[in-house]
């Protein structure tokens, strides 16, 4: 019986230990060993976003919560449990009698890869504060925490209220899926002493509590545009002299019952500090893979953060799937061509899952609503599709699938995937090749009116669809298909190197159309640019204009009109002739500025060719104008592609200037602060011209080899990148510049694979771990084991 009663007295201290250290366990607390970006003052008025799998919210950097965006209206911030909104926002507010302060004008905003924190100092007061939040995985909800400090000497007692702003909405597009909304009704529930609010017509629920037991509660007026309900929790506060508490609101929300909505409501308040660690431990994972270090710290931190980046914008909706999301607040559901560009870069950072999830919505939801291989361009989260595709997705998802496949090595992956590559193909060329010449007509990236003949980066895209295919075939042991698709593949190169080659403009030509065509596009390219006060511009599409009337064509011909970004992409995927090339890179630096490159090149302003920032915000948003991480980081990968790492490396510079420079830790769309605050494409800009042409990492993981071809622009004469994962194996790659000589180290977890070390440097290195031989200039070192090395 002691014995017994020992232990029991044991298990009841363990169990009081463990409570104190969960109380004690705080937001702030958790992030003081945590990396944050402080935002800028004059950023304050601009988004944020505290992002989960499930929920995610919205708001300023301030502590307030605008109605804001354009999708829908004013609706896009606030706090979504897709594919419903939850809450417009909330506000807090502190009260004394005759006076009063909202938490809505926060002196700073710091980010953190997985929470943030506003802080508010009262001075007249008293008074310091800090409001935190994160979103837990998989969960329909959320935790926002005050720490409240007294920083005077004298007892402070006031009342604390916490208003809650409903608005529970479906997502865009919801009226094509039935989802109507109507007025919300909240009542306030004892048993969890906090609002539930329920839309009347429709199963979707929100609610929210305090850790704290309130003294009141209240119906308050609603001033967001909608019909949602705005609803009062309120609290008696006394704090001693340089006393602090915390008090920690949870809000959560169900788009099927009320039982879960609270359920979860009462998970989070349970389970609060555990959700917190485990998110906090799964984010320090995705910073360790594939680890970069250069001397450019700005750069360094770029990286890392886009890997944050990538995790905030997955999303799932269970009854339909998850996959990533194109961007934060306007874009946050799924598209077939971001997904194409953004996976290669997220399976590069090691976020397979991620990968493999958004492959199998996209190839689902194609394959029941377009059933011939297309692949969509833009779906909501309730599962309606806006664009069933574009002319460039579908050879995308070829290319997608053979460079996931490069990496994973998985058969089964290729024979999943192999058929919707075979008929998207096939519909590619029998439904869209009018003329029968090879090139697909029909929008790509350049959503422009009119501008739907033959594109050339539709042209570009699809050679290279089958020269992939044509590999892919291969494995599959489809000979005879194999070889049809690499036949039409060497024809493709040759025909977009002569039939899109402009040697006037040394440039590969905006697209193939009629004269007709081509002069609408014009007079509509005239009046943009007049618009724009952009004399130049006007110019040569007149002389281009007087040109055509002068020398009439009956037959399509290559226009250089619009000198968008997409007559890179020939450099991009290395298809155009060197000589084209190099002539192509020179004219494409025309069209860049301090940040990027230019979407579309007639709309360049006095900043093209600057090097130095002089940028001033416009006052309205617009994307005429743009520049973009898109077509910069293409740019870069174009430059490498032919031996340029040291123009690559510039174009990267330039697009780091606008990381953190509106939402600390993170780079829009449109440079420097325009568009989505979080954009999935980014880390395609970055990862791969990083992880695949400066450290040269080429996998084949269906053979466990990897070839390294180290490409590296002058400034990093030292670099490594660490616990990349390729198949089940990862390496780390150590490469350091000794007076002009490469020396690199590579390590690996698995022994059995084989790794192939070229370097363009012949001279004997003072070790080599590997056997060595030297091939047409190359210094080549393979071996396996865990080290393969040439060090001078």
């Amino acid at each position: 019986m002691k014995y017994a009663s020992n232990i029991c007295f044991f298990l009841l201290i363990m169990l009081l230990i463990n409570c104190r250290e969960q109380a004690e366990i705080t937001i702030v607390k958790e992030l003081t060993k945590v990396n944050g970006i402080k935002g800028k003052s004059e950023y304050l008025a601009s988004p944020f976003v505290t992002a989960g799998n499930r929920v995610y919210m919205v708001g300023h950097q301030d502590g307030s919560f605008p109605e804001l965006g354009w999708h829908i209206k004013g609706e896009m911030g606030g706090i979504w449990n897709h594919p419903i909104k939850l809450m417009d926002g909330f506000e807090i507010e502190f009260n004394w009698e005759g006076d009063s302060l909202s938490l809505n004008q926060a002196e700073s905003f710091i980010n953190y890869p997985f929470a943030n924190s506003h802080e508010f100092s009262f001075k007249n007061k008293g008074l310091k504060i800090k409001r935190s939040q994160f979103v837990p995985d998989d969960t329909e909800g959320l935790a926002v925490q005050l720490e409240i400090y007294n920083d005077s000497n004298a007892r402070q007692a006031f009342q604390l209220s916490f208003t809650g702003h409903s608005d529970l909405r479906p997502t865009w597009l919801g009226e094509r899926t039935d989802m109507i909304d109507s007025k919300d009704s909240a009542i306030f529930n004892d048993a969890i002493d906090g609002w539930v609010i329920k839309d009347e017509n429709n199963p979707w629920y929100v609610c929210f509590n305090a850790s704290m037991k309130s003294n009141r509660h209240a119906f308050s007026p609603n001033s967001y545009q909608g019909i949602g309900s705005s609803n009062l929790l309120g609290f008696d506060l006394t704090l001693k002299p340089n006393e602090s508490k915390t008090i920690t609101f949870t809000i959560a929300g169900s788009y099927k019952s009320e039982a879960a909505a609270i359920s979860t409501l009462q998970n989070i308040q349970k389970n609060f500090p555990t959700l917190l660690r485990e998110k906090k431990e799964r984010y320090q994972k995705l910073a360790e893979k594939t680890k970069l270090t250069i001397p450019d710290k700005k750069l360094e931190q770029t990286f890392e953060w886009l890997k944050y980046n990538c995790d905030w914008l997955i999303r799932t909706v269970p009854e339909i799937g998850t996959g990533i999301t194109a961007g934060i607040p306007d874009y946050p559901w799924w598209f077939g061509v971001d997904s194409e560009y953004a996976l290669q870069g997220y399976m590069a950072v090691g976020q397979e899952d991620a990968v493999y999830n958004t492959i199998k919505l996209l190839d689902s939801v194609s394959e029941t609503l377009n059933g011939n291989g297309k692949i969509i361009h833009e779906m909501s989260t309730n599962g309606a599709v806006f664009n069933p595709g574009n002319i460039n997705e579908t050879p995308q998802f070829a290319t997608l699938i053979w460079r996931i496949y490069q990496w994973n090595g998985d058969r089964q992956f290729l024979e999943k995937y192999f058929p919707t590559v075979e008929k998207g193909l096939q519909w590619l060329m029998e439904a869209n090749d009018l003329d029968k010449n090879g090139f697909p007509e029909g929008f790509g990236m350049m959503e422009i009116h009119g501008l739907d003949s033959e594109m050339i980066d539709v042209a570009v895209y699809t050679q290279k669809a089958f020269a992939d295919a044509a590999k892919m075939a291969k494995i599959l042991k489809k000979n005879a298909l194999s070889n049809t698709y690499e036949a039409i593949a060497i024809k493709l190169k040759e025909k977009i190197n002569t039939d899109f080659w402009s040697e006037d403009f040394n440039s590969y030509a905006d697209f193939i159309g009629t004269d007709e065509q081509t002069l609408h596009l014009i007079e509509d390219a005239i009046i943009r640019a007049d618009t724009l006060d952009k004399p130049w511009s006007i110019k040569e599409m007149k002389e281009t204009k007087q040109f055509i009337l002068a020398n009439p064509s009956d037959k399509p011909r290559p226009f250089v009109l619009h000198h968008n970004w997409v007559v890179n992409t020939p450099m991009e995927m290395g298809i155009a002739d060197k000589e084209k090339a190099l002539k192509a890179l020179v004219t494409a630096k025309d069209y860049v500025n301090p940040f990027g490159v230019f979407v579309t090149g007639i709309d360049r302003d006095e900043s093209a060719g600057a090097n130095e920032n002089t940028y001033k915000a416009p006052p309205i948003f617009t994307y005429t104008g743009a520049v973009m991480t898109l077509p910069t980081g293409v740019s870069a990968i174009a430059e490498n592609n032919y031996g340029r790492p040291n123009h690559a490396l510039d174009y990267l510079e330039r697009m780091t200037r606008s990381f953190s420079y509106a939402l600390p830790g993170s780079m829009y769309e449109v440079s420097p602060d325009f568009g989505m605050m979080a954009q999935a494409w980014n880390i395609y800009s970055y990862a791969y011209p990083i992880v695949h042409q400066f450290f040269g990492i080429q996998p084949n993981a269906a053979e466990k080899e990897i070839v390294i071809r180290p490409q590296m622009p002058d400034k990093w004469n030292e670099a490594s990148l660490e616990n990349i994962k390729i198949g089940d194996n990862e390496i780390s790659v150590y490469y350091e510049l000794i007076e002009g000589k490469p020396s690199v180290n590579v390590k690996q977890t698995n022994t059995e694979w084989t790794i192939k070390l070229e370097l363009s440097n012949t001279e004997q290195p003072a070790k080599v771990i590997g056997n060595i031989k030297t091939i047409d200039g190359t210094m080549m070192v393979e071996g396996k084991g865990d080290t393969i090395s040439v060090i001078y």
